[in-house]
């Protein structure tokens, strides 16, 4: 019988300092790049939205992160799952750092570097890590009637001041859908078909719906996430999404220059995630923390 190799994981529950809520990430630590199949057929059995691979490369002299949807699409940009992925190699003692200068701290996804910045709570020494995504890109419109009907809202659902549905990209390109308030975001039923066919023809992923929070909550907005062309039905935090989004509302004027905001995300789930946004004038910053929930082997 061949001899089957071993790898552990961490499953970690990321943009949450408590188990069971968040996101999961499984997080699995490898000695170099799997065959492709290998990595598809993993997260096909965690069935995650996503799961991260992590080595450390000597050559790149940073940590290497590959991640892979259940449908095997692998995914681009500094989200949940590269979050997650460096918080479980801290979480390890992995000394990824150690070849970097600590003003230039990066991890490599796709061979591009992504700068990170990390610090660790005072109380547990856990890890919280902030990844600066690229300036944003403020793209086209989508018509909100064509949105509306996808995600089962009327048109008069989505009709904010001046907000208009658009597509937005730091990282990945997404569509930015404001709606009129929590309550209404939380009873809406998408349909997945539909969804696909609006993203393919505007030429975006995901649909990242919000609802503006009263000012005397400590959250500028309440969101959802949908992106069923890779897989995704609904996600319970999603940073490619939050980077795009704060940068969308500072350009609004519902958010400031250089100033930490937290979005909601996860409630419809029972998922509670908090992510920590700031718009800056050169990149945007996408942060939080992460905790291990489970730990464990898989064969290859």
């Amino acid at each position: 019988m061949k001899q089957r190799t071993t790898l552990e994981y961490y499953v970690l529950d990321v943009f949450s300092n408590t188990s069971y809520k968040g996101n999961p990430l499984s997080v699995v630590f490898t000695d170099g790049d799997l065959e492709l199949e290998v990595y598809q057929n993993i997260a096909k059995e965690f069935g995650y939205s996503e799961t991260s691979f992590v080595y450390y490369s000597p050559a790149q002299k940073a940590l290497n992160v590959r991640s892979f949807t259940p449908i095997g699409f692998e995914i681009d940009g500094a989200g949940h799952n590269l979050l997650g992925a460096v918080s479980g190699a801290l979480l390890k003692k992995m000394p990824i750092f150690k070849d970097q200068e600590e003003n230039n701290r990066f991890v490599m996804m796709k061979n591009a570097p992504i700068p990170l910045t990390v610090s660790f709570e005072p109380a547990t020494g856990d890890p919280i890590v902030q990844m600066h995504q690229k300036q944003a890109v403020i793209k086209h419109q989508v018509p909100t009637y064509k949105i509306a009907i996808a995600l089962g809202f009327k048109i008069e659902d989505l009709e904010i001041d001046m907000l208009i549905p658009t597509v937005v990209q730091t990282e990945v390109s997404h569509t930015m859908v404001p709606v009129r308030n929590s309550k209404l975001l939380n009873e809406c039923i998408p349909d997945s078909k539909l969804l696909i066919e609006i993203s393919k023809e505007y030429q975006f992923e995901g649909f990242y719906c919000f609802a503006v929070s009263d000012e005397n909550q400590d959250h500028i907005v309440e969101a959802r996430f949908f992106n069923p062309i890779i897989g995704i039905e609904e996600d319970p935090a999603t940073g490619t999404a939050a980077g795009p989004l704060i940068a969308f509302l500072t350009k609004n004027r519902y958010a400031e220059v250089n100033k930490e905001y937290k979005i909601l995300q996860g409630v419809k789930l029972n998922q509670p995630s908090v992510i920590e946004v700031m718009n800056r004038e050169k990149d945007v910053l996408v942060g939080g923390s992460s905790v291990i929930t489970m730990r464990g082997e898989l064969y290859v």
